[in-house]
């Protein structure tokens, strides 16, 4: 079995959020893992209180294509706080992607 490659791009806000992963979906043959939120101590100093996590999956070359394209979309709207990309998560690594605070009330 191949390994898959993770990008990861946290972003200001949902919608930001929803318009990177669709560029990054449409520029390489990647999927998603599930989104994840933060909202940090500072949030009231950002330009939207709210971090969002998109994770591209798929090899190196479709996530790095992915991830150039959501980065500038993202950049267009509210920005980007972080961005990574692991080439060949390890098992451990591969739990955590699974982890999202979205379905936590």
């Amino acid at each position: 079995m191949q390994e898959e490659a993770v990008g990861i791009l946290e972003v200001y806000g949902v919608v930001t959020a929803f318009m990177a992963a669709d560029a990054g979906c449409k520029a390489g043959r990647v999927w998603l893992e599930p989104f994840d939120k933060n909202k940090p101590a500072n949030a009231e100093q950002l330009p939207v209180p709210l971090l969002v996590t998109v994770k591209f999956r798929g090899t190196v070359s479709d996530v790095e294509a992915a991830m150039a394209a959501a980065t500038s979309v993202a950049e267009s709207m509210t920005g980007i706080f972080q961005k990574h990309i692991i080439p060949r998560p390890t098992s451990d690594t591969e739990k955590m992607l699974k982890i999202n605070c979205f379905d936590k009330n």
